[in-house]
């Protein structure tokens, strides 16, 4: 596929900043189900020679992720607000450089298709899998104070994707609380249904976290910035190009591709600069609410955590 964005143009632009280097540097990327991997490589956008290296990680959920950003084993990674909250508050050195903001709908809780459960008030009693401090597991804990209940009316198991999937078919839970693509997949499956969805219980936002020490490293920030112009260009193609970008998407995560399309599709994402004063509110106040429920032991002041710098779109 010929690549859509004038990359050539860039490289060359770029070329002169890190020719200084005897060896290309290597940019340590973590990946959740593919999602940013998927884009670039459908767009054409690493096809020409990068004047730096990208090593990929993939992870299935965010959790192990941020354990890797914590760790130094990679660069960047793309992570949601509440599990970069949890990283934070634990003393991880990461700064949010860019937001994707999306419809919030596919992050749910799901029940299986024979489920008499009916909307949020049936949750009382229940067993809600979703992984500790993820988007799941806010918007249960949101759903639950929506319907006038309380975490304790509930049983939380915390579980990675897979075991919850097989738990909520197998009966072992009655709920589960997750992201896209994993709706996407029990709904085209026909395995599940939405019991209750995303849309006022979440803001939609994931960013791109960086460690500390790659963002004082001036040749890994030039890299940062150079892959965050491409990943946004891509983005906007594969939005362009849905039915391409589906079956790249679908071959990476591995999912049928009906269900990659549709996780991809009504997410509607958008990269914003993390310069938004509204953005820092919105995820003050996912803070709060973490430590007001007791998963953050102290309060966590997140205006220090963004760095603004960055740029999406390229001059």
């Amino acid at each position: 596929m010929k690549a859509q964005f004038g990359w050539l143009a860039l490289v060359a632009l770029l070329h002169s900043g890190f020719a200084s280097a005897a060896e290309p540097i290597t940019l340590r990327v973590a990946d959740q189900k593919g999602n940013m991997r998927a884009q670039l490589e459908a767009a054409g956008a690493l096809k020409e020679e990068l004047p730096y290296k990208i090593h990929w990680a993939e992870f299935p959920a965010a959790a192990p992720l941020a354990e890797a950003l914590n760790a130094g084993a990679v660069d960047i990674g793309i992570i949601g607000d509440a599990p970069l909250l949890f990283a934070l508050a634990a003393g991880a050195p990461l700064k949010a450089i860019a937001v994707n903001k999306s419809d919030p709908y596919g992050t749910a809780l799901l029940v299986v298709s024979e489920s008499p459960l009916k909307n949020a008030a049936d949750l009382k009693g229940k067993r809600i899998a979703t992984g500790r401090g993820s988007i799941g597991h806010l918007v249960a804990l949101k759903a639950l104070e929506q319907a006038g209940l309380t975490e304790q009316d509930v049983e939380f198991r915390f579980l990675g994707p897979v075991d919850a999937k097989t738990a909520l078919n197998n009966g072992s839970v009655d709920v589960w609380s997750t992201w896209e693509p994993y709706t996407a997949l029990v709904e085209t499956s026909q395995q599940g249904r939405v019991l209750v969805n995303g849309r006022g219980l979440w803001a939609g936002n994931s960013f791109i976290a960086a460690t500390r020490s790659a963002l004082e490293d001036p040749a890994k920030r030039q890299a940062i910035q150079d892959y965050l112009y491409r990943l946004s260009a891509a983005q906007k193609w594969a939005y362009q190009h849905l039915d391409s970008y589906a079956k790249t998407l679908a071959q990476i995560i591995g999912f049928p591709e009906q269900a990659a399309r549709l996780s991809f599709e009504r997410r509607a994402l958008h990269w914003q600069q993390v310069d938004d004063p509204a953005l820092i509110r919105q995820q003050q106040s996912t803070a709060d609410f973490y430590q007001a429920h007791g998963l953050l032991a102290q309060p966590l002041d997140v205006s220090s955590t963004f760095d603004p710098s960055f740029q999406i779109e390229r001059p």
